[in-house]
């Protein structure tokens, strides 16, 4: 894949046209304010697995409209002390996947809530648990990105992201959680939850955003090859008389609207030949991003970013991080 967006330098100043609805805050106040109204204690049930330098428990919490959403919450094994959590949120079709998928923050010292997305986890090999009960209109091939598209009250995105912030309530309580250490993480679909997550409450320690979807979505629904924007496109290829209908909706979900409210520190990762999330989207998300943020760049990669090196650098940046919330 050619480097095909913007030069470097243009994107470093590149804005989304995305304008916020004039009734955003409302609409995610009321909506989150609803949610947590009838929000249940979390089921949280330690399970026995062959690790044995990580503690692995079973958590069920209160999603939007009091829906069962699951996770797993990971722990180095044998600590007793309260550590910061890390809520990790997944990629586009993935789930919170099997007890035994252990990443790298629990063996570098972490709390780890991995969090799974209703309705999805039957791709990329992570296996979801988790429904999503609520019915929609029309849809694209069964795609995510298109159920609800016609009121933003029905869209998909907002359930998901409802659930996303709940689970952030959810890591708070949980055992050996250090509440003044939250941070939240994700690739892609994931990146762009933990964005909108930062925008969505003040309370985060840091923010960890991989080659993120979600921003400027007009301008990734023109722009990308590859993925879930495509969905979106074809919808309104059928469906043409919805097009102003269905970015009206896409803007409440839009993380470069969303992120201006944001006030932890952020690291952001961008791949320059990324042709399913482009870079002037995750540029776009960066540079209307209204806490101190970073982003790293990758010229010669697609789509799977910096990948292991990248994760060096997120050690480190979170390390530093945390230090200096110490201080």
């Amino acid at each position: 894949m050619p480097q095909y967006d913007l030069p470097l330098p243009e994107l470093e100043r590149y804005r989304s046209g995305v304008e916020a609805p004039g009734d955003l805050r409302w609409f995610w106040d009321s909506t989150i304010s609803t949610a947590r109204s009838c929000m249940w204690m979390p089921k949280v049930e330690r399970i026995s697995t062959p690790l044995e330098l990580v503690d692995v428990y079973d958590v069920t919490f209160s999603g939007f409209g009091g829906d069962p959403v699951k996770a797993w919450y990971r722990r180095p094994a044998g600590r007793s002390d309260d550590l910061p959590v890390i809520v990790r949120y997944q990629g586009y079709t993935g789930g919170r996947g099997l007890p035994h998928q252990v990443g790298h923050w629990p063996l570098a010292g972490y709390a780890v809530l991995d969090v799974d997305s209703r309705g999805q986890g039957a791709g990329g090999g992570a296996v979801g648990d988790t429904a999503d009960p609520h019915g929609h209109g029309p849809s694209y091939l069964g795609g995510f990105m298109t159920r609800g598209l016609d009121d933003p009250q029905d869209y998909y995105f907002r359930r998901l992201l409802t659930d996303a912030v709940l689970a952030v309530d959810v890591a708070t309580i949980l055992p050996g959680a250090d509440a003044s250490r939250i941070c939240v993480t994700g690739v892609s679909q994931g990146g762009g939850i933990a964005l909108a997550v930062a925008g969505l409450r003040a309370d985060l320690a840091a923010v960890m955003s991989d080659v993120p979807f979600l921003g400027d979505v007009p301008r990734g629904m023109a722009m990308a090859s590859a993925g879930p924007y495509l969905e979106v496109a074809a919808f309104l290829a059928s469906h043409r008389t919805k097009v102003g209908r269905a970015l009206a909706t896409l803007a409440y979900v839009d993380t470069t609207v969303l992120v201006p409210w944001a006030t932890a520190p952020a690291l952001f990762s961008v791949a320059l030949m990324d042709n399913v999330c482009p870079p002037s989207t995750v540029f776009a998300a960066h540079n209307a991003y209204g806490g101190p943020a970073s982003i790293e760049v990758y010229p010669y990669n697609d789509h799977e970013g910096g990948q292991f090196h990248h994760e060096a650098v997120q050690l480190t940046w979170l390390a530093n991080v945390l230090d200096n919330l110490a201080g």
